[in-house]
C-alpha cells in the first residue's frame, strides 16, 4: 500500500519559474480547410455502381459520423441534390451505427 501511494506522489522540479515544456504539435496533422476537399485528398470507399453524387454524400456522411477531419455536409448541395442528401444520410447512419 505504501509502495502505491509513494508512486503516486509528484516530483518538484528544481526550478519553479522555469516553464513546463510543452510537445510540439504533430506535423503530419493539419487543420482541414474549410469546405469539401478535393477529390485526390478525399477517403476511398468501394461504391461502385452507385450516383457520384450519391458517393459524395454517403463519404461526407460518414466521414462526419466518425468525427475525422474529413467530416463535412455541404448544406446547399444537401438541400439541392436528392442523391447527395440520401448518400449523406446513409452514410452517417451507417458509419455511426458501426461505432457504437
Amino acid at each position: 500500500m505504501i509502495a502505491l501511494l509513494v508512486g503516486c506522489t509528484t516530483i518538484k522540479r528544481s526550478d519553479p519559474a522555469q516553464p513546463v515544456p510543452v510537445p510540439a504539435p504533430d506535423p503530419i496533422v493539419r487543420q482541414r480547410p474549410s469546405g469539401p476537399l478535393p477529390p485526390s485528398t478525399r477517403p476511398v470507399y468501394n461504391l461502385a455502381g452507385y450516383p457520384e453524387a450519391a458517393q459524395q454524400g454517403y463519404i461526407d456522411g460518414c466521414e462526419t459520423a466518425k468525427q475525422s477531419a474529413y467530416g463535412f455536409k455541404d448544406k446547399k448541395r444537401y438541400a439541392a441534390d436528392v442523391q447527395y442528401q440520401m448518400g449523406w444520410n446513409d452514410g452517417f447512419s451507417i458509419c455511426r451505427s458501426k461505432r457504437k
